[in-house]
């Protein structure tokens, strides 16, 4: 039985990006809220908050009406101005998005009636004279600018949620994996290794592990999650020196991946990638890292066997793309020609939580869970981080009696 000093009015499960956000926006709409918040690692922040990229996306890729158009516009502005207020640094560096060719020019087209159509500020489509004035070493008949786009630390804006959430008198605690979840008309009670919770609410905002704490409380078992690790790597400083900002490929619209671009870190670095392959483990962010049961999950669901079906030429390559430095160099060559497989240095990786259908369709937006008292944030890949504090305000302004 949950004690006394472990019951809550509203619990949260996972205390990455998104679940400090939802705690910070409750705590701000009702000042002396008993809220808790529960992470199964050591510290905050372990998994897809901790190992992406750091940009700050401006909305150009989804399709209007959806929830990621609609809250990743938002959440940039939001974002901007929340780490201006605690000190976070941040840089509009901007961003082109490269047609190689003109074949991708008609799905670069499509990208900017997207985005301004999103409401996506300051877009501009420019040809080879005016790219090579914003990165004089990329190759590529037109291109779209993106100048509201930039980089930041993710790991820092959780910080600086974390503290806020503690400031306002919520608690944080970490190594508490949850093992069970039990309802009832009077609330939920969430079991720990180490204690039990009750909650009148609940939220999980659990990424990698979002499917399983949802079928805890009877949700269906679809859609699941099929972790994908993307390597990157950080490139010499010869390299670094070739690119200004962020350099993208036109993607492909069939898959909800990026392909390999250039990404300026916050830092100072210069990262290329990420691919996309599937990893052997929902936290694998290694190739050597295997679990069995893990995969067994991902190998015997049917919406995984069927998106397989579809997009095995697209894994195939993907996948020598890991195995090969060479193979990976000329993905980037297509961008920028003038780097070279010397220029590839620490590889470091993330593993995105991508909710895949029975029938194998790859969920291109946000999907939210909610039963009686329990809120579950089910799928929430990139551009999460970016929409981080507007999907917060849409998930408290579901939750009864708070938003």
């Amino acid at each position: 039985m949950a004690s006394t000093h472990n019951r809550s009015e509203v619990l949260l499960v996972g205390a990455g990006i998104l679940g400090l956000a939802v705690a910070r926006e409750l705590l701000l709409r009702r000042p002396g809220l008993r809220l808790s918040v529960l992470e199964k690692e050591a510290a905050i922040a372990q998994h897809q908050t901790g190992h992406n990229s750091g940009v700050i996306h401006s909305g150009i890729y989804y399709a209007p009406g959806s929830l990621k158009a609609q809250l990743c516009v938002e959440g940039a502005g939001l974002m901007y101005e929340f780490c201006a207020e605690k000190g976070v640094p941040t840089e509009r560096c901007g961003k082109v998005i490269v047609a190689a060719d003109e074949d991708e020019v008609p799905r670069l087209d499509e990208l900017k009636r997207r985005g301004e159509a999103n409401g996506v500020p300051g877009l501009e489509e420019v040809g080879p004279e005016r790219l090579a004035e914003l990165e004089p070493n990329v190759r590529g008949v037109r291109a779209l600018h993106s100048p509201a786009t930039g980089i930041v630390d993710f790991k820092l804006v959780a910080k600086a949620l974390a503290d806020e959430v503690e400031e306002r008198g919520g608690r944080i605690l970490t190594g508490r994996p949850v093992t069970a979840i039990e309802s009832d008309g009077d609330g939920t009670t969430v079991r720990t290794d180490a204690d039990d919770f009750r909650a009148d609410r609940l939220v999980t905002c659990a990424g990698l592990q979002s499917d399983r704490l949802a079928v805890m409380t009877g949700a269906p078992r679809s859609p699941r999650i099929v972790p994908f690790r993307g390597t990157y790597y950080a490139l010499s400083e010869r390299a670094t020196r070739l690119v200004n900002g962020l350099v993208y490929p036109v993607p492909d619209p069939a898959f909800p991946f990026l392909g390999v671009h250039f990404t300026k870190q916050i830092s100072g670095e210069m990262w290329a990638g990420p691919n996309a392959v599937l990893a052997f483990s929902r936290e694998g962010y290694s190739l050597r890292d295997l679990e069995r049961g893990d995969l067994w999950e991902t190998l015997s669901y049917g919406g995984f066997l069927r998106m397989a079906q579809r997009y095995w030429r697209t894994g195939l390559t993907e996948a020598w793309g890991e195995l090969s430095k060479r193979a990976f160099v000329r993905a980037m060559r297509k961008q920028v020609p003038a780097v070279g497989i010397d220029d590839l240095g620490a590889r470091h990786a993330g593993v995105r939580a991508q909710a895949v259908a029975e029938n194998g369709r790859l969920l291109d937006d946000f999907w939210l869970d909610e039963a009686p008292n329990i809120t579950h944030v089910r799928n929430a890949p990139s551009p999460a981080a970016t929409s981080s504090l507007a999907l917060a305000k849409r998930i408290a302004d579901a939750i009864d009696g708070v938003g």
